[in-house]
């Protein structure tokens, strides 16, 4: 394995990409990436090769955000959720509706799909890095953002 230096190199826009996804606070961002790769070189004796080294790094900042969000008591308000820009071509989709509404019903979606919506339509991974991330095939991850997309769709009277 690359040393822990290469490996922050390589892989720290990627966490910070995806944390940024899930905060909307680049400070947050940034200061939950750095405790990822503590965690990482805390824990490199458990990393045993069955993952690219880009999943486990996500794994761990999810991880990371969970435990964040516990000690937060998940704070976030529907309004401060509205005020995220999204920007990938599924976002435009849903832009031309009420960006409330659709989050309401984005909102009401049971994980793991509420997350696969999250990741693709905030966070522009493809669906191959959405499976990557949540342990899963790129068609899981497709098939997943097909059927909350048509939940979205359905109960949003869009």
């Amino acid at each position: 394995m690359d040393s822990m230096e290469q490996i922050y190199r390589k892989y720290a826009k990627n966490v910070y990409g995806f944390l940024l996804t899930k905060t909307q606070n680049p400070d947050l961002a940034e200061e939950l990436t750095q405790e990822t790769f503590y965690q990482a070189v805390k824990g490199i004796d458990n990393f045993k090769g069955k993952s690219s080294v880009s999943t486990w790094l996500c794994g761990i900042a999810k991880n990371i955000w969970y435990e964040y969000m516990r000690k937060q008591k998940n704070q976030v308000s529907l309004e401060e959720a509205s005020e995220v820009s999204v920007n990938s071509a599924e976002a435009d989709f849903f832009k031309a509706w009420s960006n409330m509404n659709v989050l309401k019903v984005l909102h009401k979606l049971k994980d793991p799909m509420r997350e696969v919506m999250y990741l693709r339509l905030i966070g522009n991974l493809t669906f191959r890095q959405i499976g990557e991330i949540m342990d899963k095939s790129e068609n899981w991850a497709r098939v997943t953002y097909y059927r909350g997309k048509e939940i979205v769709i359905k109960e949003a009277g869009l």
